[in-house]
């Protein structure tokens, strides 16, 4: 049996996340993050994309990155890194996210749907991510009309 995951809307102005991985997934949680405040650090030898105010490390990861941490993405298409990544998120008690294990994330990245003076997230339980992209799009156009 799947566990429920309590939907919550944090402040993430001025926090630091750090996003391990440059590639299409990497940055669009990076990009989020940051649309959203936090102080988004990415490291990764190269970028899929632009940086896009994040301030990006050009490097592989390395222990002690996280250090500082408010929480911690793992993005990368190398299982051990994302391994490593998560052993230290959870050795330093920061929140994780590991894109390849749903199953081992702390919190997971909803659709985003805003409205005027309106913000809803939704997620589905990692089966059937285009059902969840289609109930966003019904979402978002509810919110448009409001």
């Amino acid at each position: 049996m799947k566990h429920k995951r309590f939907p919550l809307f944090i402040d993430l102005t001025g926090r630091r996340a750090v996003v391990v991985g440059g590639g299409t997934i990497g940055l669009r949680r990076a990009g989020v993050l940051h649309r959203f405040g936090a102080e988004v650090e990415v490291v990764s030898p190269a970028l899929s994309g632009p940086a896009g105010g994040l301030h990006w490390h050009p490097r592989a990861y390395a222990a002690g990155d996280l250090v500082g941490a408010y929480l911690a993405v793992a993005a990368t298409d190398d299982p051990s890194v994302n391994a490593a990544v998560q052993q230290e998120a959870k050795a330093r008690g920061i929140l994780f996210n590991r894109a390849d294990s749903p199953s081992e994330c702390d919190f997971f990245f909803p659709a985003i749907c805003e409205g005027e003076d309106l913000l809803a997230g939704l997620t589905g339980s990692g089966g059937n991510h285009g059902k969840v992209a289609e109930m966003a799009k019904k979402i978002r156009q509810l919110l448009t009309e409001a």
